[in-house]
């Protein structure tokens, strides 16, 4: 497979037929806001840890989840099934056949970001990609980071995407500066043999990076995430506002674009049933319960952690590590 070729193909997958097309689809899936890099999230005091999604049907899913972006199935039966990678469990996945699939108009999942450890890691994910033809909806470089937008088979968004260096960010009075700009495809897969598709699954230092939700009020989901469960802003545009633990560019995006007035969640539906945030101080966590009990937020003891909902009744784990 030639450079050229690879190039055409991606804009082919992604529905586009220049790269200003395909990051005007990236501007659709994420806005303006960017992604971010494994190592430097694995740093800070809060980080995503992983995500539950009730499926319709788990093989499919499960099976793209393991073709695709290239987990290894951990666990797997009748009930549901565990992928992670390097022993990590990153995605849950729970069966339930009779659900109904979750509308694009209610609050919940907007998508699951994976970040790769290294921008050849991407680029190598990439060319896997285009040659397996998997559908794309859009991929930009975000200034920070760079980016690719596609859809699991019941429609839950997911980014694959990859840092640049944190020292190239750009901070001006607490926001980071991001842009949708259109992907250097010629730079970014001169760092792999295009020809030869060698991502076979997943890197061992691959997380999630961040978590993009759908809510009902920009405000309410503010109030939530920064003052009651302590993300700090990093950037605010129309219908969108990003979050995230220390000076990460963001660990949680929250946006209206098309669930604005949403209300409750039908917790019987598909779509994401909680993701947790993990944290490494006891002391930290302790904080945690304390603020979500002083703002009247009913919280669950866990074994290892407490569990919140937010307004909209999606289901927030707060986990010690």
């Amino acid at each position: 497979m030639t450079l050229d070729l690879t190039r055409r193909t991606l804009l082919q997958l992604a529905g586009a037929t220049s790269l200003a097309m395909a990051a005007a689809a990236a501007v659709r899936a994420e806005g303006n806001a960017q992604g971010g890099g494994p190592t430097y999230a694995s740093r800070t005091p809060m980080r995503v840890g992983m995500v539950t999604l009730r499926v319709k049907d788990l093989d499919k899913v499960a099976d793209y989840y393991r073709d695709v972006i290239g987990l290894t199935v951990m666990e797997r039966s009748a009930a549901g099934a565990k992928l992670g990678t390097a022993g990590i469990t990153l995605l849950v996945l729970e069966a339930r056949p009779e659900a109904a699939i979750e509308p694009r108009n209610a609050a919940g999942l907007y998508h699951t970001a994976f970040l790769m450890p290294t921008r050849k890691d991407l680029a190598r994910w990439l060319v896997a990609a285009a040659a397996h033809r998997v559908p794309l909806t859009g991929f930009a470089d975000h200034l920070v980071s760079e980016s690719v937008y596609l859809d699991d088979p019941e429609g839950n968004g997911i980014e694959v995407y990859a840092d640049r260096d944190p020292s190239q960010w750009q901070w001006s009075e607490g926001s980071v500066k991001m842009a949708t700009d259109e992907l250097n495809i010629p730079d970014l897969l001169s760092l792999t043999n295009t020809r030869v598709a060698d991502y076979a699954r997943a890197p061992d230092g691959m997380r999630i990076g961040h978590m993009h939700l759908r809510v009902g009020d920009l405000a309410q989901a503010e109030s939530f995430y920064h003052g009651t469960v302590g993300l700090d802003p990093t950037r605010r545009r129309n219908g969108a506002a990003f979050l995230s633990s220390g000076r990460y560019h963001h660990h949680l995006g929250m946006n209206v674009w098309q669930s604005q007035g949403a209300g409750q969640r039908d917790d019987q539906a598909t779509g994401l049933a909680w993701f947790s945030l993990v944290m490494e101080k006891q002391e930290l966590l302790a904080a945690q319960e304390e603020r979500l009990r002083k703002g009247g937020v009913k919280v669950t003891t866990l074994a290892d952690g407490l569990e919140a909902i937010d307004p909209w009744g999606t289901r927030v784990r707060l986990l010690k590590v």
